[in-house]
């Protein structure tokens, strides 16, 4: 009959299946399986190992690369070789920490991290524009372990306000922008750990792969709590991973590899930590650049301070 003739519904999802678009984080508002601990991934050695290999060489490498290529190249008023790591790595470095929660056994609220990777972008962009500036500055005798006003250059600046406008730069460079870089930083690395549990214990343990990225992957971590002076987020961090750590425990739940990679990077780093404030807690002039009750010197005021009057002694030789 011709009114008889309906359109067949569309079966009904079943529950927990994923969403029919596909989307990155299904569930209606980033809700959804809540403890969803029944799932879980194998290791990424794929992301793990592109975050090791970008970290050290668009993050670690890009000051290096700034002072090894010749001036020529790259004059001092034009961006450096570094700034365009940094590009690279404000590029790449969002678009695998999504592809990280993507992978995720557990829904994730996605909100928050969508509002985390753009203030991660927003911080290290505007890092990018002061680190540039302060690390240029080392080719005209700026001095890292010391203070803003102290440094020989910016003290003898006429007008005096210039100053101001130095210690402006400095602020977003190592407060503001690394705030903004690093807090959505590890609250997206935190919001990952949360689903990175199982009930199985055979699956708490890492593969070899994962053992050889360990080494890297946490001596990396160090560098960027000490040169970040981000040691306070990182230790709350550490914490509240611990804390879920012994809370899922009673619930009779364990780390998977990924996991346990991402808790045992970070138990390392704190030994680095522990190690590089031990071998120069009685250094004067970095005491004098870092007072108060946590001192924990940055990797590039120890070399502008004990590194870089080497490079002259051995071009003389």
């Amino acid at each position: 009959m011709q009114g008889s003739a309906r359109r067949r519904p569309f079966p009904a999802a079943a529950p927990g299946s994923p969403s029919p678009a596909g989307t990155l984080f299904p569930g209606r508002h980033g809700a959804g399986k809540g403890e969803d601990t029944s799932k879980t991934s194998p290791f990424h050695l794929d992301l793990w190992f592109y975050f090791t290999l970008q970290n050290w060489v668009l993050d670690f490498g890009r000051p290096i690369a700034m002072i090894i290529l010749p001036l020529e190249w790259f004059p001092l008023n034009k961006p450096s070789a570094g700034d365009y790591f940094h590009m690279a790595y404000n590029v790449i470095t969002p678009f695998l920490l999504l592809k990280l929660i993507e992978r995720s056994p557990k829904t994730l609220p996605r909100s928050m991290v969508y509002v985390s990777i753009i203030m991660f972008v927003m911080g290290a962009s505007i890092h990018l524009v002061g680190d540039s500036v302060n690390h240029r500055l080392i080719f005209s005798g700026y001095q890292h372990h010391l203070s803003v006003r102290e440094n020989p250059i910016i003290k003898n600046l006429k007008p005096e306000t210039l100053i101001d406008s130095f210690e402006l730069l400095y602020y977003y460079d190592e407060y503001l922008g690394h705030s903004m870089w690093y807090i959505p930083f590890f609250l997206i690395l935190f919001i990952y750990f949360t689903g990175c549990f199982t009930p199985v214990a055979e699956e708490s343990r890492m593969p070899v792969a994962a053992l050889l990225l360990l080494g890297p992957s946490s001596l990396y971590y160090w560098y960027l709590v000490t040169e970040g002076q981000i040691f306070i987020l990182y230790i709350f961090t550490f914490f509240a991973m611990m804390a879920l750590v012994m809370h899922q425990k009673r619930k009779g739940l364990v780390l998977d590899s990924n996991g346990l990679f991402l808790f045992s990077s970070f138990i390392i780093t704190l030994l680095l930590i522990a190690g590089w404030v031990a071998w120069l807690w009685n250094d004067k002039i970095l005491r004098k650049k870092y007072p108060g009750v946590i001192y924990i010197p940055e990797p590039w005021a120890f070399y502008t301070l004990h590194m870089n009057n080497l490079l002259p002694a051995k071009e003389s030789f």
